[in-house]
């Protein structure tokens, strides 16, 4: 089945969700006006239909290769990386200075969000580098962001992130590879990097890698850690590839799932880097391209669940079994059962990407004013965001399999695939559990202003809507009243191991609650009735309830799961 980018949904949200008037209003996104975005989203969605999606199938069937030390894509992939590039989409947000279009990350993450459902492999290309640019623009001298940042916003070049290592994963501190200093100012790294995405291309001039490493002087920990620029090829006198540096991709990791897209071991013996930032103070640098990852790999989750939502929807449509109550042998979209996975699915869907519309809306209105309300916000969206979505995208192509019934088990029909796809964005750039620490923890530290800030909105717009829907403005204000009172619970635990206990937990009801927030906007848009109202009622009265059940959890604390012991976890 083709991918058809939902453009419509997007100017929704844009227009009467996450309000991008306001960032388009300042004179930081002012260029940004309503003719530019449609277009945009209008072009980007061809690129999705008609260039993206059709090499999909090829990167799971295909695989990327690794073949005497040269990298190979899949069919159909470096002509569709090409489309990306000459589109200037790698460039979205990146400044004009930098040949960027300078629009705002809210734009930026809808296009990720069209270009992900259709080939969320090759999506990571652009997605690291849009990180990259981002990292760069922020700590690295003018002399870096001369040479790569219009390389890198043309798409000529594409960009990577080196954290990882066999023994530091989450704990990144633990990290061994080694930087020294060399006498012409430049540092030598060596060390062996994993779960590298795209650590070499055959369709990219340069693969830029941003690596972490330890000096000779650096204190253990993250504290000790440097962030260097390790291009493939060293720029030459012109800033054009040159001489091969010391570095290579030792094997691929054989995964379950994005297949087209290569997760690489990277070994590098004494390559030539250059300091991005301050000596020891890499992962502030570093920080700033997870922190762009984060939200991108949120809009990852969403898209993959819209991708997978459209297959098993037209399936639906025309799979014929059994005698339904509609129209006695009707497809079976009108089996109930298979009309309320199909409902919940485009349900949650809207509400993931409602989040991750708004985190991105917040991060833009704190860039063009500086405001400190807007940049907590932001901070605070960005777990949820990530956690949120991608848990959508995993229980969305999940469903979709299950709409498939037997054929969704059987690769053919491309069901799978899209499951097999988004699992490890749950995993990648800090996986849901630590986000959801996060989000009790660092994003508590302001006693939950701003998560009150967010709830005290919630609660207002509950208010104005209680006498044209009180069907659903009722639900939603005891939501969040419920959801208030655990915010309490969670700020007046001073042991952090009390919150962690029922950091998941609190972080995925905050998000049915956001749901619900955004489902109710929906519907006052069209005075309770039409499309959008009917998909609100099904979320508040079948999804939102599930916030009492996370909510009692995130409460419980620590004690109960530490009196479970070792023995108790084991086989009888």
């Amino acid at each position: 089945m083709p991918y058809r980018a939902p453009v419509n949904e997007f100017q929704f949200i844009f227009d009467h969700i996450v309000g991008l008037q306001s960032v388009t209003a300042t004179e930081r996104f002012e260029d940004a006006t309503t003719d530019v975005v449609a277009a945009i989203l209008t072009e980007a969605g061809k690129l999705s239909d008609e260039v993206l999606a059709p090499v999909n199938r090829a990167g799971d069937l295909e695989h990327t290769r690794l073949e005497n030390g040269v990298m190979r894509s899949p069919t159909g992939f470096a002509e569709a990386y090409k489309g990306i590039a000459e589109g200037g989409w790698v460039g979205i947000a990146a400044r004009p200075e930098s040949g960027g279009m300078g629009l705002p990350m809210t734009v930026a993450s809808a296009v990720n969000d069209m270009m992900g459902a259709a080939c969320l492999s090759l999506q990571l290309v652009p997605l690291l580098s849009m990180g990259q640019i981002e990292a760069l623009e922020h700590h690295a001298s003018d002399a870096i962001k001369d040479l790569y940042l219009p390389k890198l916003t043309s798409g000529e070049w594409s960009g990577t992130m080196n954290l990882s290592e066999p023994q530091a994963g989450s704990d990144v501190g633990a990290l061994a590879t080694k930087a020294e200093r060399n006498d012409d100012g430049t540092y030598s790294i060596t060390g062996q990097k994993i779960w590298i995405s795209w650590g070499d291309t055959d369709f990219s001039e340069n693969i830029c890698h941003l690596v972490l490493a330890r000096l000779p002087d650096g204190p253990k920990g993250t504290k000790g850690i440097s962030l260097f620029m390790v291009p493939k090829y060293i720029p030459d006198e012109d800033g054009n590839p040159g001489e091969r540096n010391d570095l290579k991709v030792v094997s691929i990791e054989h995964k379950m799932g994005l297949h087209g897209s290569p997760t690489c071991v990277m070994e590098y013996s004494s390559a030539k880097g250059w300091l991005v930032g301050h000596e020891h103070g890499g992962m502030a640098a570093m920080f700033t391209m997870m922190n762009n990852a984060r939200l991108g790999v949120g809009v990852q989750g969403v898209s993959a669940a819209e991708g997978a939502y459209q297959h098993a929807l037209a399936y639906a449509m025309e799979r014929k079994q059994g005698r339904t109550p509609v129209e006695g042998a009707g497809a079976i979209i009108d089996h109930a059962d298979v009309r309320r996975m199909l409902a919940g699915a485009k349900a949650d869907i809207f509400a993931a990407r409602c989040i991750s519309l708004a985190c991105a809306a917040a991060i833009d209105m704190g860039t063009a004013t500086g405001d400190a309300a807007w940049q907590a916000r932001a901070a605070f969206l960005t777990p949820i965001c990530k956690a949120f979505g991608t848990e959508t995208g995993m229980r969305v192509s999940e469903t979709g399999v299950q709409v498939y019934g037997g054929m969704g088990f059987v690769e053919e029909t491309g069901a799978a695939q899209y499951y097999r796809d988004v699992r490890v964005t749950a995993i990648y750039e800090g996986t849901n559990g630590i986000q959801a620490m996060d989000l009790v923890a660092r994003k508590l530290m302001d006693g939950g202003d701003a998560a009150y800030a967010l709830l005290d909105e919630i609660e207002a717009l509950a208010e104005q809507a209680r006498a044209s829907l009180p069907d659903l403005a009722e639900p939603v204000w005891q939501a969040t009243e419920t959801l208030r009172e655990a915010t309490e619970w969670m700020v007046g635990q001073g042991d952090l191991n009390e919150r962690f206990a029922g950091a998941v937990p609190f972080l995925m009801g905050f998000a049915r609650v956001l749901g619900g927030y955004y489902h109710l906007r929906a519907a006052m848009t069209e005075g309770g009735q039409g499309r959008r109202s009917r998909l609100a009622q099904f979320y508040i009265h079948r999804l939102l309830p599930e916030h009492k059940g996370h909510l009692v959890h995130a409460r419980q604390g620590a004690a109960d799961l530490y009196a479970i012991t070792h023995e108790d976890l084991e086989t009888a």
